[in-house]
Order: C-alpha cells, then sequence, then structure tokens
C-alpha cells in the first residue's frame, strides 16, 4: 500500500493500446508501489543500569524495525539475553534513534533509466499532470491535430479505468497505449517503461505521458521525464499552488486552460501566477483555451523550441 495516499490494493495494472481486448495486455504486476516519502529504521538502544556497573545495549541488528522499498518488512532479532533482570529504575533510560531514508530511490534508478533510453532514441518526453477535469486531454487532441505529425507525437495514457481517452487520442491521430492503474493514483517509472516499450518508441518521436488526475501523489514521482508541465483551468480556483505546492514546484511549465470561460468565472490569472512563482519562481506560465484555440500556438511554440534544443 502507499505510504503516500494509501493507494496500490490492486497490484492489476493493465497495458492495452485501442482496439486491443481486455485480456490481452493484463498483467499481474509485479512490483511494489514504493510510495512513501522516507524510509524509517528504528534503532532502540536499551541500557539498564545493574549494580551500577553493567549496562546492556541493543543495536541495529539486534532490534530493529524497517520499512523497505520491497514491501512492509518487520526484522526482529532478539539477541539480547533474557536472563538477566531489567531494572528500569530512576538510572535506566532508554534512547530511540530514528534513521530516515529516501524509499522512493527504486522508482527514481529506473526513471533515470528511462531518461536514458528516451535520450539514446532523441525521444522528448513531457509528464502532464493536473487535476481531474483542468483539460489535459483536450489540450493534447489538439496538439496531436495541429501538431502531431510534425512532432511524431505518441501518448501514455494514465487513469484507474476506461479507454476512454486513449481512445480519443487514438481518434486524433496519434499512436497510444492506455495504462489503467486500478486503485492507484498516479503513474511510476516502471509503468511508463513498460508502456513506452510496449509502443516501440521511434527515433526522435514526442511523448506526451498524461498522468492520472491528482495533484498530490504524481508530484513525488520521477517518470523519466524532460520536462514537467502542470496544467490548471479558470474554474478551479486561482489558489492551487497555494493548496498543491509539491506539484507546481517540481514542473517546468504552467498551463492555464479554459481563459474563454473567465468572464464568467471567479479567477485571477495574475494571482495564480504570483501564487505558483512563490514556491517556483523559476515556473513558465502560458494561458490558452483548448476550445477556442487562444494561446495554443504558444503551446505549441514552447514545445518545437524543446524539440530544438
Amino acid at each position: 500500500m502507499c505510504g503516500t495516499c494509501g493507494c496500490g490494493d490492486d497490484e492489476h495494472i493493465t497495458y492495452r493500446k485501442p482496439g486491443q481486448g481486455h485480456s490481452g495486455h493484463h498483467h499481474n504486476h509485479e512490483h511494489t508501489h514504493h510510495h512513501g516519502i522516507m524510509e524509517h529504521s528504528h534503532v532502540h538502544i536499551h541500557e539498564h543500569a545493574h549494580d551500577g556497573h553493567h549496562h546492556h545495549a541493543e543495536d541495529d541488528n539486534a532490534h530493529a524495525h524497517a520499512f523497505h522499498a520491497d514491501g512492509y518488512d518487520h526484522h526482529h532479532n532478539h539477541e539480547h539475553d533474557h536472563g538477566h533482570g531489567h531494572s528500569h529504575g530512576e538510572e535506566g533510560h532508554t534512547h530511540t534513534i530514528q534513521l530516515e531514508r529516501n524509499i522512493l530511490s527504486k522508482n527514481d534508478l529506473i526513471a533515470e533509466r528511462n531518461r536514458g533510453f528516451f535520450d539514446a532514441l532523441d525521444v522528448l518526453a513531457l509528464n502532464l499532470v493536473s487535476s481531474p477535469g483542468s483539460g489535459k486531454t483536450s489540450i493534447l487532441e489538439q496538439t496531436i491535430r495541429e501538431i502531431g505529425a510534425s512532432l511524431q507525437a505518441v501518448v501514455i495514457e494514465g487513469d484507474q479505468q476506461t479507454m476512454n481517452d486513449a481512445e480519443r487520442i487514438k481518434s486524433a491521430g496519434a499512436p497510444v497505449i492506455q495504462v489503467n492503474t486500478g486503485n492507484g493514483c498516479h503513474l511510476d517509472a516502471l509503468m511508463v517503461s513498460k508502456a513506452a516499450k510496449a509502443l516501440e518508441l521511434k527515433q526522435h518521436s514526442t511523448l506526451f505521458i498524461e498522468n492520472v488526475g491528482n495533484l498530490v501523489c504524481p508530484s513525488l514521482f520521477d517518470l523519466g521525464e524532460a520536462k514537467r508541465v502542470v496544467i490548471i483551468s479558470v474554474t478551479e480556483g486561482d489558489d492551487k499552488p497555494a493548496k498543491y505546492p509539491t506539484m507546481f514546484a517540481s514542473a517546468q511549465l504552467c498551463l492555464i486552460n479554459k481563459i474563454d470561460l473567465l468572464p464568467y468565472v471567479d479567477f485571477d490569472v495574475e494571482k495564480a501566477k504570483k501564487c505558483a512563482l512563490k514556491v517556483n519562481p523559476g515556473l513558465e506560465f502560458i494561458s490558452l483555451s483548448a476550445k477556442t484555440g487562444e494561446g495554443m500556438n504558444d503551446w505549441y511554440g514552447w514545445v518545437k523550441q524543446l524539440k530544438k534544443s
């Protein structure tokens, strides 16, 4: 289970291309969701006063509790002698030392392998993240229709269930694979690795990764992307960066979508930008509308510039 949000009970992840039956790409996904931010090891050192001269200590091999990246594991090696008496008087005391280390290291390692794989093929990989309903898929559809051919665009779609978005992307004209995460609330590097290989990426292509709609956990998981693009819509409220700072701090570009609705909603574009810049002074912004096309050329130009660099 994910230590961050509780997701991951369902280890059955599916990878399907539109038109393929459910049973054709059903995997028992054997990797463990190592989703917590930190791994905790607890070392208990017990010092017991015996007639003022004998002290017994349990080191980390004798009594350690550890969370491992491959699962929740307890190691209890009680090697101390229970034959001696434990005197916990005023002189006896217990020290607890907590050790912490990053348990996302396994994901980060796979992400670096993904990055090397993409670099070897000269593939530009972009990770699109947002809350549900911000317009990720709509922006992607328009991008594929307008410049998809020149970008050699391919797509990994992440959702908990359904093939809906993958079907939309296929209709727009790009090769796509749907990753259904079950109870999982985000994609991770291993999912992207498997999906990218199933897509049989060609040299010089552009890989758009549409993450599961969520502004929390996806911010913690490097997928091997070159850039992370966070998308918000004017219908969500201009305080999103304050509520979800980690996502905005980890992104390089913020797309503010649905600006055609600005006359009808209470959303201050400049306030939203200022709020985001507090957590990420280097964040870039593009305001656009996937529906009317306003600002989309700025987005296309941003992607094309990355392709040149």
